[in-house]
């Protein structure tokens, strides 16, 4: 199909008129049909979606005020609490789920109308970087159905990339809007951690996770953001909103951009490192100040995300005990046979993993060997992030260290797949907001290039983020 007009637009005919509503939908469903092969979407919202986009157009024939958003389909990924498809988090253990209620972020969304049309594919409870851990199928990439989207917001990349809705909504654990945006060449961005509610979504890492927007550009995410963004009474975690992030205009003259130089070295595929030197010398072009930025500790961000993030995924998911929600293992004998069966055959390989080694790393005698050290290292990790922003306005370097992998090339590795968030999770760790922009391609695969704010500098990362895609 052909690709979506920008969301202002659509919003804006569906205001005036000119569109309606219920078309938006229509042509949404009708494109996740046309793209069923690429298995991006666990299912969708049809009937519920339909008849909001019918209120909708009655609202505005009566002459009623509509939000910002008015009749704009989205995806949001099955982590998301959210009415009209069961909210499963792709995990066998959550199947049958039906909300009691939305998450903040899907009300904020449907309050200035957009509309949800579908549930997006993921890695099971967000345990992944290639949406391969989905308890249901694996999405495959849009541009080369044999490598994989990328994880954990996989479905939702590609959703957009598909054109099946102008923009979709992801969690960013450690990466896991960027990293998918960067596989798939979408926009995908990672807030300040607290600038969106995480009420109603589906917890993994509770002081890593954030949620954001996929789209097509850099104004779209912003509007996105926009709509969700602020102070939750249901989040105690939630910031003030510093600005509207609506308006993007502004220069790249007189930006001071830090290149971060462990991003640039060894690890990093030739032929990404090539598109991202391009990348800045368009920027240097443009007037922008270059230089080089190191961070000493970044090296070991991969491993303290990894004793941390874990630990509180131990914790997040003992919830699901086969007692209250979920999957029950019915022939159960007893109860202790009935916690240990419900989760054994509930969880799927990747969770059980993250159980294991975050159990291990809170318990007693090793606590202090990993979990404090690790907390000790991430205080070192904001310090230096602090530094490096006293000096420069922004950080840039790959999203990924290569393109798309092929499907099934890291499964049987976890350490080898674990590496592909390396250039992602610091921005998780020290709370940063970040995003990634296409910028070119190797052999028809996407590169993206990672942008990186001070904490609540939101606003100025998408001015800079927008007026870089213009370049190129």
């Amino acid at each position: 199909m052909a690709a979506w007009p920008a969301i202002t637009d659509i919003a804006e005919g569906v205001k005036t008129g000119r569109l309606k509503a219920v078309e938006q939908v229509k042509q949404s469903l009708k494109a996740i049909d046309d793209a069923a092969e690429y298995k991006a979407i666990i299912a969708k919202t049809e009937k519920r979606a339909l008849e909001r986009a019918e209120e909708l157009d009655k609202r505005i024939s009566n002459g009623e005020t509509v939000g910002r958003l008015a009749g704009v389909p989205f995806i949001a990924k099955d982590n998301f609490l959210a009415y009209g498809a069961d909210t499963t988090a792709a995990s066998n253990i959550l199947k049958g789920f039906d909300a009691p209620y939305q998450a903040t972020a899907i009300e904020r969304l449907e309050d200035e109308g957009a509309i949800c049309v579908a549930k997006a594919n993921l890695d099971a409870f967000a345990h992944g970087s290639s949406t391969e851990n989905s308890d249901f199928f694996t999405t495959l990439n849009p541009h080369d159905k044999t490598r994989v989207p990328g994880g954990s917001s996989g479905g939702s990349a590609t959703s957009v990339v598909l054109d099946m809705v102008p923009f979709a909504i992801g969690t960013d654990t450690g990466g896991s809007i960027r990293q998918p945006a960067s596989f798939t060449g979408a926009v995908g961005y990672k807030p300040t951690y607290g600038l969106v509610s995480r009420s109603g979504v589906v917890a993994m890492a509770s002081s890593t996770d954030v949620i954001g927007p996929l789209a097509k550009t850099t104004k779209d995410a912003a509007m996105v953001l926009d709509a969700m963004a602020g102070q939750d009474t249901l989040d105690s975690t939630t910031i003030e909103r510093d600005d509207s992030y609506a308006d993007l205009s502004a220069s790249l003259k007189g930006k001071k951009i830090g290149v971060i130089k462990e991003y640039m070295s060894e690890g990093l595929d030739k032929d990404v490192k090539k598109q991202i030197d391009e990348a800045i010398a368009k920027l240097k072009e443009a007037g922008v100040e270059i230089s080089e930025v190191s961070l000493p500790s970044l090296p070991l961000a991969l491993a303290v995300y990894y004793i941390i993030m874990p630990a509180e995924v131990s914790s997040n998911l003992s919830r699901y005990d086969g007692q209250r929600f979920g999957y029950t293992y019915e022939k159960a004998k007893d109860l202790d046979e009935s916690y240990s069966k419900s989760r054994s055959k509930g969880f799927g390989r990747e969770a059980k993993r993250r159980i294991m080694i975050g159990t291990y790393v809170l318990s007693s005698g090793y606590y202090d060997a990993y979990y404090k050290k690790a907390q000790t290292v991430r205080t070192k990790l904001i310090n230096e992030f602090n530094e490096a922003f006293s000096n420069v306005d922004f950080l840039l370097g790959p999203t990924t260290p290569t393109t798309a992998f092929k499907i099934g090339e890291n499964t049987d590795d976890p350490l080898k797949m674990y590496l592909s968030d390396i250039m992602t999770v610091a921005a998780n760790l020290t709370g940063v907001p970040a995003i990634s922009i296409p910028a070119g391609e190797v052999d028809g695969l996407p590169v993206g290039l990672q942008l990186m704010a001070a904490q609540s500098r939101d606003k100025q990362l998408l001015q800079l983020a927008k007026a870089a895609e213009a370049l190129w």
